[in-house]
């Protein structure tokens, strides 16, 4: 199982090099807040990617989800991309109205169902970011599906 999360990490790292430094374009200063906003679940979730342009936080427990058994969920994810830090957020996709919760301009950035597209953190954009993951992880925690 090492060698796939290495493999993963080497092509993801590939993925940063083509786009640049992400130094000179902001991305790795937005990793870094998205990374410290969602790392404040690390207690509750497990990291199972942490490197520099990946972080992923999941439930590993044994749960039964639409009546299968599951031994994880995933949570939340920061990963560098090529133009714009992907922030990936599953609790979307339990409850349907979970978008009326976000902020307006987080909502601008999101792009399909669950991941929103970052180039620069502000203040505004960070609160809004801190309170979906506070609404999301109470979610999680209410259905049981938190490692707590």
């Amino acid at each position: 199982m090492d060698i796939f999360f290495q493999v993963i990490k080497e092509a993801q790292l590939r993925q940063v090099s083509k786009a640049g430094d992400p130094l000179e374009n902001g991305l790795l200063d937005a990793f870094k807040g998205l990374r410290r906003l969602i790392g404040r679940y690390e207690g509750h979730f497990t990291a199972k990617m942490d490197f520099e342009g990946r972080y992923e936080l999941w439930a590993v427990k044994g749960l039964i989800i639409e009546g299968r058994k599951r031994k994880e969920v995933f949570f939340a994810s920061a990963i560098i991309q090529s133009t714009y830090v992907g922030f990936y957020f599953m609790p979307v996709y339990v409850v349907d109205d979970m978008k009326a919760l976000f902020g307006e301009l987080l909502l601008k950035l999101l792009k399909g169902r669950s991941c929103f597209h970052i180039k620069t953190l502000d203040e505004e954009l960070e609160k809004q970011l801190s309170e979906a993951l506070e609404k999301g992880f109470e979610l999680y925690r209410q259905i049981g599906w938190t490692q707590d």
